[in-house]
């Protein structure tokens, strides 16, 4: 009924945890980029887990790739550092026995060092998760990538003609559901951490935005007011002081680079 989709890259920390949080699936699609670490003899410890190893080929690609590898046509997006809590376990075989949208949306709860931040726009982090792939595609972008439903060029006749005849999907062949609850992801556990990752995205980030002084000094000042005072960073405390410094940094590193 359900495959789940896991990118991993020397991703042990976490992985236990995660793969635990998946045994109500029938399938995890795990896909390797060169791991060095436990990350393969853990996911070996899992009977509905198969482990496949490939060439990163970017986020959007390999994600893609894991979804074409499942068995099922529904499929649950995982990052190896996110975990799928009880309640949306719950729901989510709940929605599969009768689906009304062919895509869903799901909350996602961030821990930023050590602790859930539930303001500056990082709750609920609505992120499209739970798709049927036969009716949903990673849209291509090499980061920020997302799913979007595929239109009826990119469908098989038989896959086309199966969407037109579907009575409970009549008024939402065009839309994205939603779910009630959320998965746990573990962001960042250090400040370390957060700069080497952003300062990576950062790089990817660069190739899309044109370079200009004046974006360089007013976009990541606006980040800063943005998430601290519009969004509510100054209820975090000293996180998220840290998080909307972070984040105006990365703003930053993005046009200048």
């Amino acid at each position: 009924m359900l495959s789940v989709v896991i990118l991993t890259l020397n991703s042990e920390k976490y992985l236990d945890e995660v793969l635990k949080s998946c045994e109500f699936a029938d399938e995890v699609v795990v896909v390797d980029s060169g791991s060095s670490d436990a990350t393969e003899q853990i996911c070996s410890g899992f009977k509905n887990v198969k482990f496949h190893k490939e060439k990163w080929r970017g986020f959007s690609a390999q994600k893609q790739l894991g979804v074409d590898l499942a068995r099922n046509r529904w499929v649950f997006v995982l990052d190896s550092d996110e975990v799928i809590l009880e309640p949306l376990r719950e729901e989510i075989l709940q929605v599969l026995q009768r689906p009304e949208f062919y895509a869903y949306e799901v909350a996602r709860a961030n821990i930023f060092f050590g602790k859930e931040v539930r303001n500056m726009g990082l709750y609920p982090d609505y992120t499209v998760r739970l798709f049927d792939k036969t009716r949903a595609e990673f849209d291509g972008r090499e980061i920020h990538e997302k799913v979007v439903l595929k239109s009826a060029a990119k469908m098989s006749d038989q896959i086309r003609a199966d969407t037109a005849k579907d009575a409970n999907l009549t008024a939402a062949k065009n839309e994205i559901g939603r779910l009630k609850n959320h998965f746990k992801h573990y962001a960042y556990d250090s400040i370390e951490q957060f700069i080497a990752k952003q300062n990576r995205y950062s790089s990817l980030g660069a190739k899309g935005a044109k370079s200009s002084k004046f974006k360089a000094v007013l976009n990541p000042a606006w980040t800063f007011f943005k998430l601290f005072f519009l969004k509510g960073g100054w209820r975090e405390g000293w996180r998220g002081y840290v998080i909307a410094r972070l984040y105006a940094q990365y703003t930053f590193w993005k046009y200048v680079k």
